[in-house]
């Protein structure tokens, strides 16, 4: 057994698989391979979708909720009845569930994102599967994390996860379009590059709001904290089983474990939300991702946002490329007057210096994974 700690996230069109309902047959069918890995010692979790969904059934909705008070009130029919189903499914392999609901402020503030790992672990040690979803009754645009493939990751991240196992409608990440007769499946995906983003397509289903750019961007989450990541076809007869045996399954992501982030690294580079930009040249892009070193004044060329000192913010090169994030030590007014000037010229300029660094390297954690779309909220998950 390679793996002590899996997360497998179930999305709605996997729930749903073509009859339009959630499917209590595919429950059982996750259930018992989940107490197949638990038979040899595996902490597992659940991420899952579908609350919005049932709740759609029972309300009788004829579309899918659009705005977020119909999510919103969606989820809140739906979730309860969600968990029901999954009490019933693992009920019947002898599995104890617990739900778990988070949204993006969980990975925000420190101090939650530590008290939500800590929650997790503890129903692991207490043999309890977590069922985890996003809190979709109070979540809105400013704080939803956005999908589930987002927050599988950013949970398997947080909890120092093996493995992570999209189960998704799809058999893998495709060299071209799915339907097309000469696109095969990419076994093995070392890096995220500009080639592997620019075959992402849209949504694979009408059931769910993720896509396979939402999974891509998932992947560079898991990879760079050493998590490995597989998408695989969820209705595939012992998918996880077969996963977990090490044979050929969907397409594999492979962990950066010699580059994984620390505990408090991760959370930078994960949790926390930019609040603002800082703008630099070349040299000090050089000096922060090859040499280690912190950001000064003299490297910066431009301010975005308004931000205050203790802030999170993202650092980009001229391009407007995101490479980093970190705390800065100054706030945004500050920086704009310093930008450009030596670190000795601090005190003269503003008339007082409680640091020499606008941000200082054991605050800054660097973004490892090449984005193509830099200027998209989801360039916002490092």
């Amino acid at each position: 057994m390679l793996y002590k700690r899996i997360v497998i996230k179930v999305g709605t069109s996997t729930l749903v698989g073509g009859t339009g309902r959630i499917d209590l047959g595919f429950l059982d069918f996750l259930a018992g391979q989940i107490h197949g890995l638990r038979k040899v010692g595996a902490d597992v979790l659940v991420v899952t979708s579908g609350a919005i969904h049932a709740g759609a059934e029972i309300m009788g909705l004829s579309h899918r909720p659009a705005t977020i008070p119909e999510k919103q009130a969606a989820a809140a029919v739906g979730q309860g009845r969600l968990m029901q189903m999954y009490l019933q499914a693992f009920a019947g392999h002898g599995i104890t569930v617990g739900q778990v609901l988070l949204t993006r402020e969980d990975f925000r503030d420190r101090k939650r994102y530590i008290n939500a790992r800590n929650t997790m672990l503890e129903l692991f040690r207490h043999g309890i599967v977590p069922i985890l979803n996003e809190n979709d009754t109070v979540a809105v645009d400013e704080i939803r994390v956005g999908d589930n493939d987002t927050l599988a990751a950013l949970v398997a991240s947080n909890l120092e996860a093996d493995l992570l196992i999209l189960l998704s409608d799809i058999d893998g990440l495709y060299d071209g379009h799915p339907g097309s007769a000469s696109a095969s499946i990419i076994p093995v995906v070392k890096k995220i590059d500009d080639r592997i983003r620019s075959i992402a397509g849209g949504a694979g289903s009408d059931c769910g709001t993720g896509g396979m750019r939402t999974k891509i961007d998932a992947a560079a989450i898991a990879m760079d904290c050493g998590v490995t990541m597989i998408i695989a076809n969820g209705r595939r007869e012992n998918v996880i089983a077969d996963i977990v045996a090490g044979k050929q399954v969907g397409t594999v992501f492979e962990s950066q474990k010699t580059r994984r982030l620390c505990g408090r690294k991760r959370w930078i580079a994960f949790g926390a939300a930019p609040r603002g930009g800082i703008k630099v040249n070349e040299g000090a892009k050089t000096m922060i991702c090859e040499h280690g070193k912190s950001l000064l004044a003299a490297g910066i060329t431009d301010v975005i946002g308004s931000f205050s000192s203790g802030d999170m913010v993202k650092l980009m090169d001229a391009d407007g490329n995101q490479f980093a994030r970190g705390f800065v030590n100054y706030s945004a007014g500050e920086i704009e007057k310093l930008k450009g000037e030596k670190s000795s010229e601090i005190q003269r300029i503003l008339g007082y210096k409680d640091f020499d660094e606008i941000i200082h390297r054991d605050n800054m954690a660097l973004q490892r994974a090449v984005s193509g779309n830099r200027d998209s909220r989801n360039n916002e998950v490092v």
